[in-house]
């Protein structure tokens, strides 16, 4: 098919896509938004973002994923809790059924690539009912040159329908919601949702099994930027530490905001664009992010929209915390155009601690890198929750749990090694709360959070002096310019030292139970880190 050919129910057979009405083919981002506002699926905001509602899912269904339990898998999974099995013959009959659904309806097609470096990209084809649908693939996928879509040949298809919805008494689902990885068929197939996130999540998910198996490439929950002079950082972390906020320096150059790989000659954006989390986003403390609300081609997802004045108001949380902006990397002034950068001199992993116990930033030896990156913890607080009353740990496998489908020892020993190999500096940072838990002390300023990150970067923090932490055996530095030195120490910054005391073993013995899963895969001196 030609670049933005649309054709009438042709061209979608080896899919089993038959008797289709209209198909759009690889639309530029002025027609999605042509047929957004035809089809009533969303309103062009002040400035011309385009602003769309997800209905009942704003965020992403983790209990409606499933992997299929097919033989040339099934040895190299982890199975349970996440990575759910579902019966191929039921998925064979369920796709059977959203095939049928597509007899007579308009289809967007986007042929496009999963992977920056051009040795490593996965060509992917997505395939949906929805044309903003179509717009966030194009937005956040990497877009295929008019000469390569005469010629590309999708490895992997997702097809979203998200008005089909499963019976769960027939397919085997756990609801009317569904988000099904077949790595036999190649195939993944989405219903029930409008969460725009099932489809990046789903190919991360893919590039998480395959890189590490064939490639012993590491893939990564992570954000990259370098600096001016050609020194790459990487960011690890879980919504809401600061993952996308923190990497968005306009001292340095975004490689990528939330997936990248980790290969001999350096690290590679899996995407094209963002999804960056944008409640109560600040102009004053996030600026590039922030200019992206205002562009032509962003998706603002779930944020609230005049539909007089067409303004949006970030800080409206009425339809969810969880509001996004999807925008293309092109949008962000500094970024690096390749997508690829070297090795990493410096890892960031980024925590949210609610108990308020976790220093603003430590030095990790690569054992504690290893076993906090299994970890993968941050806290949620009371409020964001039904039922949360008090700070509740989360550990998230290498910061991304719910996108790895390989064992974890896979990922953490990939990343051990790569330490060692390239002499990386690694810190733990922690953009929580300070001077007591949630409730009691402040969250962390933004400003101190990038004073600390900025001295990591440039080397005068690790040429400095260092405490050693009691509770969690961290390396704490004793001073960083622009930040209280009452600060960097956590214990220094709570009233009553003993409610500190007790809040830090806490935590510590939340740490040890959670890692026991790991203990028989990892060598003594990462088990034993706390």
């Amino acid at each position: 098919m030609k670049f933005n050919d649309v054709t009438r129910g042709t061209g979608l057979e080896e899919h089993g896509i038959t008797n289709a009405n209209l198909i759009f083919w690889t639309p530029p981002t002025a027609v999605l938004y042509e047929q957004i506002i035809k089809r009533g699926e969303g309103l062009v905001s002040h400035l011309g973002a385009i602003a769309v509602k997800t209905g009942h899912y704003t965020g992403r269904a983790a209990n409606e994923k499933f992997i299929v339990d097919e033989p040339a898998s099934r040895d190299n999974i982890a199975w349970g809790k996440v990575n759910k099995p579902f019966d191929p013959a039921k998925f064979d009959a369920l796709y059977n059924r959203m095939l049928a659904y597509m007899h007579g309806k308009d289809l967007f097609v986007q042929d496009c690539f999963a992977g920056a470096d051009r040795e490593h990209r996965l060509p992917i084809r997505v395939i949906t009912e929805k044309a903003w649908q179509s717009l966030f693939a194009r937005n956040m996928f990497v877009r295929a040159t008019q000469e390569e879509l005469a010629t590309i040949r999708p490895e992997f298809t997702v097809v979203n329908m998200p008005n089909f919805h499963a019976v769960p008494t027939v397919d085997g689902t756990n609801s009317e919601t569904f988000i099904i990885v077949n790595f036999a068929r190649k195939l993944i197939i989405i219903g029930g949702t409008s969460y725009a996130g099932e489809n990046k999540k789903s190919v991360f998910t893919i590039l998480n099994y395959l890189l590490p198996i064939e490639k012993k490439i590491l893939s990564m929950h992570c954000s990259a930027n370098v600096g001016p002079a050609g020194d790459t950082a990487i960011f690890f972390g879980l919504s809401g530490t600061g993952k996308t906020t923190l990497s968005a320096d306009p001292h340095r150059s975004l490689v990528g905001d939330d997936e990248h790989g980790w290969d001999d000659k350096g690290v590679f954006n899996f995407e094209g664009g963002c999804y960056a989390k944008i409640i109560r986003l600040s102009k004053e403390a996030e600026p590039e992010i922030y200019e992206t609300t205002r562009r032509f081609g962003t998706i603002l997802e779930n944020v609230a929209i005049d539909t007089q004045s067409r303004r949006v108001d970030l800080d409206d949380d009425s339809f969810t915390e969880n509001t996004r902006a999807s925008y293309p990397l092109t949008h962000i002034p500094n970024i690096v155009l390749s997508g690829t950068a070297g090795h990493p001199s410096n890892i960031i992993m980024l925590t949210c601690d609610a108990y308020g116990v976790l220093p603003p930033i430590a030095r990790l030896t690569k054992e504690q890198a290893m076993y906090h990156f299994l970890s993968g913890y941050t806290a949620k607080v009371a409020g964001t929750e039904a039922g949360v009353k008090e700070p509740s740990a989360t550990f998230s496998t290498c910061f991304g749990g719910p996108f790895m489908p390989l064992d974890p020892a896979v990922y953490g020993e990939l990343l051990r090694e790569k330490i060692a190999r390239h002499t990386v500096s690694c810190w733990l940072v922690n953009t929580g709360w300070s001077g007591g838990p949630y409730g009691v002390g402040s969250r962390m300023k933004i400003a101190y959070s990038r004073a600390l990150v900025n001295a990591a970067l440039d080397g005068t923090l690790i040429a400095g002096s260092f405490e050693k932490d009691p509770f969690f055996g961290l390396d704490i530095p004793t001073s960083c310019t622009g930040v209280p030195a009452e600060v960097l120490n956590p214990r220094n910054t709570w009233a009553d030292k003993a409610k500190y005391d007790e809040a830090a073993r806490k935590l510590v013995e939340l740490f040890r139970g959670n890692f026991e899963k790991y203990r028989a895969s990892v060598p003594d001196d990462v088990a034993n880190v706390m």
